[in-house]
Formats: C-alpha cells, sequence, structure tokens
C-alpha cells in the first residue's frame, strides 16, 4: 500500500484521554533507559522540558505494519522528530531545558533511528509502559505492535505539568506549535 498524502490521513478526535493531566499533575519518579546509555528521570530534571510521545519509529526499507496508515494520528512518527530537532535551538533560546522523545520501542530499536537522524536529544524507551501508564496515557493496540501510546505533547517544568498537547495532529508540526506556545508563556 502506498503511503497516503498528509491531506489523507485521518485526523486523531480528542477522545478525552489526557482530560485528566491538568497543569500542576506531578511528573512519577520512574527513570528511563535513554539512547545515550543514561537513565533519565523527568521527575527530577529542574528547568523546562519538552516531552513528545509518539507510538513507534519505522526504519527505512522495512515495510509499515498493515493498516498503520489508517489508524488515526500513527503516520509521522520521523516527522515529528525531525520537527523537534530542527527547532531545538529556538526551543532552547525560549528557556527550554530539555526535549525528549518517548515511545514503547527498546532503547536499540531507538538508538538507530536516533543515530541515523542525527538527533541532538535523546529518545527515551518505556517499553514495559510504566510512565505511561503511572500518568494514565492514551493508548491503542496496533496489529503486529502490541500496545503503542498515542501521540502527546507534554511541558514539563520542575517536575510537573504545565501544559498538554492532545490530540497531536499533524505531525510535522508538533514542534512549531510547542514554540509558539512557550513564546506565548514565557516558561
Amino acid at each position: 500500500m502506498a503511503t497516503p498524502s498528509p491531506e489523507d490521513l485521518p485526523v486523531p478526535e480528542d477522545d478525552g484521554k489526557c482530560d485528566h493531566l491538568v497543569p500542576g499533575t506531578p511528573i512519577p519518579p520512574i527513570s528511563l533507559p535513554a539512547t545515550d546509555g543514561s537513565s533519565v528521570n523527568l521527575s527530577t530534571l529542574s528547568g523546562s522540558t519538552v516531552l513528545y510521545c509518539y507510538p513507534r519509529t519505522g526504519k527505512p526499507e522495512v515495510p509499515l505494519p498493515d493498516g498503520w496508515a489508517l489508524i488515526p494520528g500513527a503516520m509521522g512518527c520521523k516527522l515529528q522528530t525531525c520537527s523537534f530537532k530542527n527547532h531545538l535551538k529556538e526551543l532552547q533560546k525560549l528557556g527550554v531545558t530539555h526535549v525528549f522523545g518517548l515511545s514503547t520501542q527498546d532503547t536499540a530499536y531507538q538508538a538507530e533511528a536516533w543515530q541515523r537522524l542525527h538527533l541532538p536529544f535523546n529518545l527515551l524507551s518505556d517499553e514495559k509502559r510504566e510512565f505511561i501508564e503511572a500518568l494514565n496515557l492514551p493508548t491503542f493496540e496496533a496489529p503486529e505492535c502490541g500496545v503503542l501510546v498515542k501521540r502527546v505533547t507534554l511541558v514539563i517544568k520542575d517536575g510537573v505539568v504545565l501544559k498538554v498537547f492532545y490530540p497531536v495532529f499533524p505531525a510535522d508540526k508538533s514542534a512549531e506549535i510547542v514554540v509558539e506556545w512557550v513564546k506565548k508563556n514565557k516558561i
């Protein structure tokens, strides 16, 4: 099946599954493995952090799972990641201290994308879904993939949620939307 153009992708609906993540919600004290070999506990980071959660990255020459393009919000993980890569310096100038991507893929799988895309920030693995479940982030089940996190972006400051972006669509505009919010809210 050919990859659909962005205009043809199904748009995710706000199902209310992030409504509980209000400003001030504490980030759970869970350490997550990062692609550089370190461990990151988002609850202990000082300053402002942008955490974008995405279902999964693909690999070149490996076909997408059957029906992937038909799942609202599933397509665009590489585009979203590159969007944050391209806007990183701007986010830093605006006061964002950390940017991370998070998926349920294992660190070894994520490391391939991290290296291939020359990312200047880490991807975090929540393979056991401990962080996802602790924050009750929205998930979906996909054939050949199991349970995956839906696309959601959190702005965190000193261990608490400041802002939640959900649903995130289109994926390639995710970083731009965060930049605009950060500009207006001067975090």
